[in-house]
């Protein structure tokens, strides 16, 4: 009846562009979220690799209770200095010299592309404004992102799209100098593409990438958005790919839950954008940015970095296990504890049955491209929770899959 109620109001006075789940979470803490009737449930999503640390982390909790009694919300025509804090980590961490505060990966996305265009525009040339980027990407949801996605089912009834974007197939070496040329800007990349099933970045795509970026001056933009903040077992992916971005976008997991976005470059590229060239006006809130700086802190211990990588062999030793039992999966693809599961889909066993089957026995998990089953816990979670939830997982296949018979 709670739920039907909830449904209700749902579908009164929200735009229907989501479906969510037949149980309304009421409050969460760790790697556990209990609904309003009570019922436990592990979660294999932390909010779409957001929750990095887990639900109510005591630290993030601490940090955001101190900074909600000083300030909530500054203007840029103000110094802010929870963003300046903020910043300097960011900059210690990676190759960064300049920040930008966003509310989201999308807005980084955009601010990215306006930045790679107008350093063109002041230092190449007035011409120069070309964007590469890939199939299957996934940079967002605004105009601009929509038309980096590559995908049909992004732009379909939303068009005009935004001009200037070519798009080539990802890993694809061939005809890739084609598509980079003298007049592009830049090339946009996911190192990890996370929506096409945890698909990472051949060694070789990437240097071919490098070498025409540098002979026809473009820039590298690295979308981070997902990929970033340990999620992968170093603090950002491009580590472990042997690239240098020329700028870079981060959001989800940096702020633990609380919305914010960054776009990192460089002083020299930063230089080309003027004062009053691009602005947010919720951009570096003191809130987010306050939880942000303790999100970073935590995520760049060593300790931290590499116990992702360890709960990944757990995690993918044991979904081993499941398949070699039950035939279920076509691949297990992995970056640290980004792990895709892609089905061997057959009928009534696909990703809406898995998913449903899932929130039934307590479990949380998220789905990519239109076969795999994606998950994404908190970078924290115990292993004991990763091996609980697993039995759960492998309940759930086994009987969807008694059901074929």
């Amino acid at each position: 009846m709670v739920f039907m109620v909830a449904r209700k109001d749902f579908n009164r006075y929200m735009m229907p562009v989501y479906k969510p789940a037949e149980f309304i979470p009421l409050k969460a803490k760790g790697s556990f979220v209990w609904d309003k009737q009570k019922k436990k449930y592990i979660d294999f999503a932390s909010g779409i690799a957001v929750s990095s640390l887990g639900h109510c982390h005591p630290e993030l909790n601490k940090a955001l209770l101190e900074q909600s009694k000083k300030i909530w919300h500054l203007s840029n025509v103000l110094t802010n200095e929870p963003a300046l804090k903020l910043a300097k980590i960011l900059c210690n961490k990676t190759f960064a010299e300049k920040v930008f505060f966003s509310n989201s990966g999308a807005e980084a996305i955009e601010g990215a592309i306006k930045t790679a265009r107008k350093h063109a525009y002041v230092n190449i040339s007035k011409k120069k404004n070309g964007i590469v980027a890939f199939s299957d990407a996934f940079h967002g949801r605004t105009m601009m992102a929509i038309a980096l996605n590559g995908s049909d089912r992004f732009v379909e009834g939303f068009g005009p799209m935004p001009g200037g974007i070519t798009h080539h197939p990802y890993n694809e070496i061939k005809n890739l100098e084609k598509a980079i040329n003298k007049n592009t800007a830049a090339v946009v990349i996911e190192l990890v593409q996370g929506e096409a099933g945890i698909i990472k970045a051949k060694r070789d795509f990437i240097q071919k990438i490098k070498r025409l970026c540098k002979v026809h001056k473009a820039l590298i933009i690295v979308d981070e958005v997902q990929s970033g903040a340990g999620r992968t077992g170093t603090l950002f992916a491009y580590e472990q790919f042997g690239i240098k971005p020329d700028i870079m976008c981060c959001a989800k997991g940096i702020g633990g839950g609380i919305p914010i976005g960054a776009i990192l470059t460089s002083t020299k590229i930063a230089e080309c954008m003027q004062l009053g060239s691009h602005g947010s006006t919720f951009g570096g809130n003191p809130l987010a940015c306050a939880v942000a700086e303790k999100v970073m802190t935590l995520l760049s211990k060593k300790t931290l970095l590499n116990g992702v990588k360890k709960k990944e062999a757990i995690f993918v030793e044991e979904l081993k296990n499941i398949n070699n039992e039950f035939k279920c999966f076509e691949e297990i693809r992995s970056s640290g504890l980004w792990i895709g599961c892609k089905l061997n889909v057959r009928e009534n066993f696909n990703l809406d049955t898995m998913m449903s089957a899932c929130y039934a026995k307590g479990l949380m998990i998220l789905k990519a491209n239109n076969n795999t089953i994606r998950i994404a816990p908190s970078l924290i979670i115990e292993d004991k929770v990763i091996r609980e939830g697993l039995k759960i997982l492998r309940s759930a296949i086994q009987e969807q899959l008694q059901h074929q018979q």
